[in-house]
């Protein structure tokens, strides 16, 4: 009898492990990217990003009801809409997310040990692939006491800065230097940071009850997400002002250093790097489940399908994603890649809102719309390397997919 993935994660799990996806280490980088491109309007472009997030994470929630297999939209576009679109959906992800994967080991190591950051980085992926390779069980428990650590030190820089003298309300309203393109880009950017609900429906082979647990669980996770990333944009825009958070290497750090509270810096240097850590290890999660889904389907070597009998994980498709992303952070600095993740993950979730418009019910049909528009917009509002990379990247794909077709099966 084949081994099948445990269902072992309730509610609470999934909600933490969406919620330490998403308050992860985009809050620490996204943040001043964002700012320069949108100037004062960088809440505009917040409230945009979790706009769009919100009708990707209600398509993403109908869907994964129906359909609560591992492989989120790689299998919600292969089931609604055939086979090509759920590869595309899969590629996107696969290939934005080990990116992106190479890019948070690469933030652990620059704030834990700067002068060994690629060594530092592989050594994380290693370690958390082993954490992973032993039961998505324990990478839930490891995730809580991530989340915990990252949400008490987000808290600690939004009192200090909103306490101190330095905060001026002021700063926060929109001034001549916000433009409809600034914000549109604003918002692509931290979509980036937004995007880890998906890792509740690519663990839909693992989650109890899916039907109702996932539509719970990833609007609660985005919710708390948005709440978290409202507080701290404040904070810290309320501190700098929006030229400032702009020029800023390290937001958070010099927000609170700003403020005073120079004490704190290194906290929050040791909350980026554990906060990298945690969107780590649910993006080698997420991406090793959409990899175990198309290599089930032999869009990918059928070797990664294999499910451990003991751990019940897909254990070749983690030992192979983690591989993968150890050599990539040994050899390559990713840490600029947000743009193209972000246009990997909406094209991703275009896809998703395609397949949701595919359903019954007229409101899920106005969600999906206004979802792709969102995720088209945001997409080709992204700077112009990184929708020229991003376009590349999947005609590349598309390329492969074709050849695979025409190649004579035996």
């Amino acid at each position: 009898m084949t081994p099948e993935l445990r269902r072992t994660l309730g509610t609470f799990d999934a909600v933490v492990i969406g919620l330490g996806s998403m308050v992860g280490a985009g809050i620490f980088v996204a943040l001043g990217p964002a700012a320069r491109a949108a100037g004062s309007g960088l809440l505009l472009g917040l409230a945009l990003a979790a706009a769009v997030a919100y009708c990707n994470a209600m398509s993403s929630a109908r869907l994964a009801a129906l359909h609560p297999a591992s492989g989120g939209t790689y299998v919600y576009g292969r089931e609604r809409l055939g086979a090509f679109w759920g590869y595309l959906a899969g590629w996107a992800f696969v290939v934005g997310k080990t990116a992106s994967c190479a890019a948070m080991a690469l933030t652990v190591g620059a704030y834990a040990w700067p002068e060994q950051a690629h060594a530092v980085a592989v050594a994380a992926v290693v370690a958390l692939t082993a954490v992973n390779y032993g039961g998505v069980q324990k990478s839930a428990w490891l995730t809580r006491a991530i989340v915990a650590v990252v949400l008490a030190v987000l808290t600690a820089v939004v009192v200090v800065s909103l306490g101190s003298g330095a905060a001026d309300s002021a700063r926060l309203g929109s001034g001549g230097d916000v433009s409809v393109g600034g914000v549109l880009q604003a918002a692509g950017l931290l979509f980036f940071a937004f995007a880890g609900y998906a890792r509740i429906a690519t663990l839909g082979e693992e989650v109890r009850d899916p039907a109702r647990t996932i539509p719970r669980a990833i609007p609660l996770a985005l919710a708390m997400a948005l709440a978290v990333y409202v507080c701290v944009a404040v904070a810290v825009l309320s501190v700098l002002g929006a030229d400032g958070l702009g020029r800023a290497v390290a937001p958070l750090a010099d927000a609170t250093r700003a403020a005073g509270a120079s004490w704190l810096v290194p906290v929050v240097s040791a909350g980026a790097a554990v906060a990298a850590l945690g969107s780590l290890l649910a993006l080698i999660l997420g991406v090793s489940r959409t990899t175990l889904a198309m290599a089930r389907d032999g869009h990918l070597p059928g070797a990664l399908a294999a499910v451990h009998p003991r751990f019940q994980v897909p254990h070749r498709a983690e030992l192979a994603v983690g591989a993968v992303v150890a050599v990539v952070a040994a050899t390559v600095d990713v840490r600029g890649a947000i743009g193209f993740s972000s246009f990997g993950v909406l094209v991703y979730y275009a896809i998703a809102n395609v397949s949701a418009w595919t359903l019954s019910s007229r409101r899920a049909r106005a969600t999906a719309g206004c979802g792709l528009v969102g995720c088209l917009v945001l997409a080709f509002a992204l700077p112009t390397v990184s929708v020229a990379v991003g376009a590349a990247v999947l005609a590349a794909g598309a390329g492969l997919y074709a050849l695979r077709r025409r190649r004579p099966r035996r």
